[in-house]
């Protein structure tokens, strides 16, 4: 009879947690769902702008994260990166912050060989992926 009355105490203390848990409401879809789901392919699309010079703008893949989809949009202009923007990214104030310094040292490097953002490494690892997919896609 002694050991009964701890074993109840402990075993309604030790199943409290498992009655009270609730599981997280996510409005996008499952991370194996996510891992299931194909990228999308990039797109190609060019056009002549003034003075004979080829304005190309590549979609990149849409890249799935465990903070969201991420996916650049890349116009050149003749061979040079004349802008990126995100056509897709994770709705965080870090990502937020993030995307002005991922897209700044793509212009400058010209390719997708640039650093990650630190306190944003998921959203820069996704950015690097899609640039890289549009940089291919081009060729």
């Amino acid at each position: 009879m002694k050991r009964a009355l701890p074993v109840l105490v402990l075993s309604v203390a030790g199943l409290i947690p498992v009655w009270r848990y609730a599981p997280s409401h996510d409005t996008g879809s499952s991370s194996a769902t996510e891992a299931a789901a194909p990228a999308s392919t990039p797109s190609v699309s060019s056009s002549a702008g003034p003075g004979g010079t080829t304005t190309t703008v590549v979609s990149g893949s849409s890249i799935d994260t465990e903070k969201g989809p991420v996916q650049v949009e890349v116009t050149f202009e003749g061979d040079r990166i004349a802008s990126v923007r995100m056509l897709r990214q994770p709705d965080h104030p870090q990502t937020t912050a993030a995307v002005p310094k991922l897209i700044e040292e793509t212009l400058q490097a010209q390719n997708a060989d640039i650093d990650t953002v630190s306190g944003a490494t998921i959203t820069s690892d996704g950015y690097k992926e899609s640039l890289q997919a549009a940089l291919d896609a081009r060729g």
